[in-house]
């Protein structure tokens, strides 16, 4: 596993629409691992394929509880080291959306920046797992929230788009 330089807005291939996993081979999984090494050592709870460069529609998310988020405990270990939170989708299909929700929200392509944007509060998302087989997941919350950020960036779309007013810094928020 490596972490991967992740793209940063203004590279181009953050505007470009991925194309479908067609196989999981070894280069998807390792893709896929590194996609989990790079966004936990930044500190993010979502990962699209294109941030590390590649235009494939792979999604890497893990919204559990980390050990070193102020004493609130860490998730269980599973395969690879990822948590049991941990959560891959290939090719994913968001199938329904309800509600609105509104909050702040980041994104490790646009660093120390955060806008507030409003998104379905539930969805329903079809995708693959690493061994092709499809599935659901019916999302609400910080999940749903990250569904659509992370599917946003397989279609070449970015949450600055949607940001209502202005982005704000995020370390002078932290100080006020």
């Amino acid at each position: 596993m490596a972490v991967r330089q992740i793209r940063v807005l203004g590279d181009e291939i953050l505007t470009k629409k991925c194309k479908p996993v067609k196989e999981v081979n070894a280069r998807i999984l390792e893709l896929i691992d590194d996609m989990f090494e790079t966004m936990y050592d930044s500190s993010g709870v979502g990962l699209a394929a294109s941030q590390v460069g590649v235009l494939k529609q792979i999604v890497v998310m893990d919204v559990g509880p980390r050990e070193d988020s102020k004493g609130e405990g860490g998730a269980a270990t599973g395969p690879n080291g990822r948590t049991q939170t941990a959560v891959v989708l290939i090719n994913p299909e968001i199938l329904e959306q309800d509600g609105t929700d509104t909050a702040m929200e980041g994104c490790l392509s646009v660093p120390g920046k955060s806008g507030q944007v409003t998104r379905f509060a539930s969805v329903k998302v079809r995708a693959y797992d690493t061994e092709m087989k499809p599935f659901e997941i019916d999302a609400t919350g910080l999940l749903a929230r990250c569904i659509q950020h992370e599917c946003d960036h397989l279609n070449g779309r970015m949450y600055v788009e949607l940001v209502e007013g202005d982005l704000v810094d995020n370390e002078t928020e932290a100080q006020e």
